[in-house]
């Protein structure tokens, strides 16, 4: 047993930082980074829910879901028993199907209740979403989806079933296999309608044209295949072969493009009309498993084992947003102090700097050569610091991202960087077991602290101390400023896990391992030993003081949390609840909240006055090493063994236990309570939207949630904007910054008006593709407007004869994408006579911009 923790020990410290925070000494688990991706590996198909309001990516330990517009991950399905390959939803968005393992699970995509299993690896719904087929080897079988039933069995393959697609209008299913053919069947019959056989390698994805009448198809050799779905013949290749696998195809929603996905890491876009390749898009770092359109046509997604989903917008190929921020390991992350900035370092070699306010990536340092392991601000929050694997550390110019030094001298990695409070000096340890001091303007060299080993060390609140342990008993203190020894503390029976120092730097606590169970507290200025608190029955691994250091907390591997009186040194509380190794405690800035991070995967919140539990934090999938309070105390991040970082934004004393400006009762604060707001304006006395107590609702209010949507997006989702004018989020606006307000929240929540504000102003009239399309009998016709125009929509028969008219009258800037503001045509001509299935063109006139776009009815 004491082998195998040794073990998990020595892991922790060679795949892990060893971070610290700049108030204080508390090592051995370090800090994670900001990241957006659920754990696991992408490990096949991405899809969108019809809406566009999700995306579900296929990974090695569950389905993930996304919300479209925030990027963030919302849902995590799981039960397969090994990595899920297909994805899809139902037509109505309400059933999701994943196939993994080789069985298919039917989920409700609302509340992940598992509903149905069926044998088979690869699937697909019918158009009407009453049907499923699922592929397995040597045969195909379709499914009732409401009642679960096995209705018939299609055979002809002679391998495993790798992919299965119906057509537009449900009467044909298309299958693939690794026999190198493609079967397409009658739905009604079973009966094969065509074989198809290119010789073009083993077949990846397929994918239906919407009006049906071509099958795409991907190949071993780097090639993509176009066939007539009605005779069976060989229409066109469209070669872009680099001879690595093309696993998946997709057309964009109009028709005119096809998007495939490759081994080669990238994402090509052609013309279907001419064969010829539009562009290639690059930016994934391993091979493309999935490639797919959003319902309104405007991005495409592509997703990848590098562990990333790429957006992409549709029409430019420009890239839009990526749902990861590294291609490795999250190392190392760090606030400045101010709050307004989040630095993220990585096995990839790189340091990402993040606007803390927007989420918005703002740079990415490039200069290392191997992981970055740790990074931490300078107190003035100008310069950043990162330590790496390449045995150096660099220093960073933290608005810009420029360049500034690097600082050679160790012989080994260098684990841990931290910042001297008082400023001037840069600490940095390093597995070559020397903590080396630096001039943290010009990078020259100031010191060095040679040890037997360096574990970890901090810096006093006011710079004059630092400490250090290795792996002995002892708890070694320093000058801060020319590294010159002041004391060896020594008492522990067994190797020093943690230690921290007082808000007043005169009392320093550290825990020991299994052969101590011990806190034990000590004079900074003396080393004298002022106490040992026992109580613990397992190794203590973290400790650490409550802002007025009148409090101090211990975690231990028994899973207990211990409140002491950090003057007497009395037993104030247990905190009981986690049920395995507690790794990190942190207090909330204003000490009203105490954090604690466990090997249960989860984090807990605790009242330090009562020990009450009061809240506990569930989303991690494995251990949970790290936890970290924003300054401002508004967030918490915690870092898992999972590969993620979770954002917590924190409920307040005055909302407890409702999240801070969730106005609505929603368990969410979004624009949606911006808008209860709004219509309350004016209104006076006890009132939900008098967010501040002062008597009356106004754009004080307002702003103060609106400061409160740290890292939300301004369009959280499509319907929330709907409920928004350019006009009424411009008046909001203008009355913000006419308060000149100063105060940091505050101002926050001025620049996300201005955010949101842009998300509602279009930088141009577009005319978008409609929805549903092919439809029956009716469509809705989306558009963008970029300033105030008269609107009409006229539709026209392939012939160019109008048949319908949709006067729209005059209307304001705004997005008109959503079935309550989008133009709607109920299928029917000026006479009011419904029209046949073919082909139909619609024409947007809205003040000198016009388009024409195609859409397909089929009965």
């Amino acid at each position: 047993m004491i082998l195998h923790i040794l073990l998990m020990i020595c892991l922790l410290l060679m795949v892990e930082c060893i971070s610290v925070a700049q108030d204080s000494i508390r090592w051995g688990l370090p800090y994670g980074a900001k990241a957006r991706i659920g754990k696991g590996t992408i490990t096949g198909d991405i899809a969108y829910s019809s809406d566009g309001a999700r995306l579900a990516v296929a990974s090695s330990i569950g389905i993930w879901l996304y919300d479209t517009q925030t990027h963030q991950a919302v849902a995590l399905f799981t039960g397969h028993m090994s990595g899920i390959g297909r994805v899809t939803f139902s037509p109505d968005g309400r059933t999701l199907a994943s196939g993994g393992g080789g069985e298919i699970r039917l989920w409700d995509a609302v509340t992940g209740q598992h509903q149905h299993t069926f044998t088979g690896s690869s699937v697909a719904f019918s158009p009407d979403g009453r049907m499923l087929a699922s592929g397995s080897r040597g045969e195909i079988r379709l499914w009732d989806v409401i009642t679960g039933a096995h209705k018939s069995t299609l055979t002809g393959h002679m391998g495993r079933v790798e992919s299965v697609a119906f057509s537009p209008d449900g009467k044909t299913l298309a299958s693939t296999d690794w026999d190198q053919t493609i079967h397409l069947w009658d739905i009604v019959t079973g009966e094969t309608k065509h074989t198809l056989t290119a010789g073009a390698g083993d077949v990846g994805g397929v994918a239906f044209s919407p009006d049906g009448q071509t099958l795409a198809s991907g190949h071993g050799d780097g090639t993509v295949h176009l066939w007539d779905t009605v005779t069976g013949e060989h229409k066109r290749i469209l070669d872009g072969r680099t001879f690595l696998f093309v696993t998946s195809v997709a057309f964009s929603p109009d028709g005119n493009t096809l998007a495939s996905g490759s081994w080669d890491y990238t994402v090509r876009l052609w013309d279907t009309v001419t064969g010829e390749l539009k562009q290639t898009l690059t930016g994934h770092t391993n091979d493309v498993y999935s490639v797919v359109y959003s319902p309104d046509g405007s991005t495409l997604a592509s997703g990848s084992r590098d562990n990333t989903i790429w957006l992409w917008d549709a029409v430019t190929g420009a890239h839009k947003h990526t749902l990861k921020g590294h291609t490795d390991i999250v190392t190392g992350m760090a606030y400045s102090r101010d709050g307004a900035t989040f630095a993220s370092g990585s096995s990839d070699s790189t340091v990402h700097l993040w606007d803390a306010v927007t989420d918005v990536h703002k740079h990415t340092l490039k200069g290392h050569t191997n992981d970055v392991y740790s990074v931490a601000f300078s107190p003035d929050g100008g310069t950043l610091a990162s330590g790496s694997r390449d045995q150096t550390i660099r220093l960073w110019n933290a608005d810009t991202g420029a360049h500034q030094h690097t600082l050679k001298g160790h012989t080994d990695s260098v684990l841990q960087v931290a910042f001297n409070p008082a400023g001037g000096t840069l600490a940095s340890g390093s597995r070559d077991n020397t903590i080396r001091l630096w001039n943290a303007g010009t990078g020259a060299s100031e010191g060095i602290i040679a040890m037997d080993s360096v574990r970890g060390f901090g810096f006093s609140p006011d710079g004059r101390t630092l400490g250090s342990v290795g792996w002995d008993e002892n708890l070694y203190l320093w000058d801060g400023v020319t590294g010159e020894h002041r004391h060896t503390l020594k008492g522990h029976t067994g190797v020093v896990n943690t230690a921290a120092f007082s808000p007043d730097g005169r009392t320093i606590a550290s825990g020991g391992d299994l052969y101590d169970n011990t806190v034990r507290l000590w004079d900074t200025v003396t080393g004298e030993h002022k106490r040992t608190l026992t109580g613990h029955t397992r190794s203590v691994y973290s400790v650490v003081f409550s802002p007025d250091g009148g409090t101090l907390a211990s975690g231990s591997f028994d899973g207990a949390i211990r409140l002491w009186d950090a003057v007497t040194g009395a037993h104030k509380h247990t905190l009981e609840g986690h049920t395995y190794t507690v790794y990190r405690l942190e207090f909330s800035p204003d000490g009203r909240t105490l954090a604690s991070a466990s090997r249960d995967t989860t984090v807990r919140l605790w009242d330090p006055v009562t020990g009450a539990h009061t809240r506990t934090l569930k989303g991690h999938t494995d251990q949970v090493v790290n936890i970290w309070f924003s300054p401002d105390g508004r967030l918490l991040a915690s870092r898992s063994w999972d590969g993620t970082v979770l954002l917590w934004p924190l409920t307040t004393a005055t909302m407890d236990p409702l999240l801070f400006g969730d106005l609505n009762r929603d368990s969410v604060v979004n624009v949606l309570d911006l808008v209860f707001i709004g219509s309350r304006f004016g209104q006076t006395g006890q009132n939900d939207a008098d967010v501040n107590g002062d008597g009356i609702v106004n754009i004080l209010d307002l702003v103060m949630v609106a400061g409160a949507l740290r890292g939300a997006a301004p369009s959280a989702h499509p319907q929330t904007l709907a409920r928004l004018t350019v006009a009424e989020v411009e008046g909001w606006l203008t009355q913000a910054q006419e308060l000149d307000l100063t105060d940091a929240t505050l101002q926050r929540g001025v620049l996300f008006l201005e955010h949101l504000l842009a998300a509602l102003t279009p930088k141009e009239n577009t005319l978008l593709p409609n929805y549903p399309n092919p439809f029956n009998p009716e469509t809705w016709i989306p558009y963008h407007l970029a300033s105030p125009a008269e609107v009409q929509v006229t539709i026209y028969d392939t012939q160019g004869v109008m048949l319908r008219r949709l006067t729209l009258g005059h209307q304001p800037t705004g997005y008109y994408t959503d079935r309550s503001k989008a133009a709607y045509w109920d299928g029917r001509n000026h006479l009011g006579k419904p029209v046949g299935s073919g082909i139909y063109f619609y024409h947007l006139q809205a003040g000198d911009y016009s388009a024409t776009r195609k859409m397909v009815m089929i009965k």
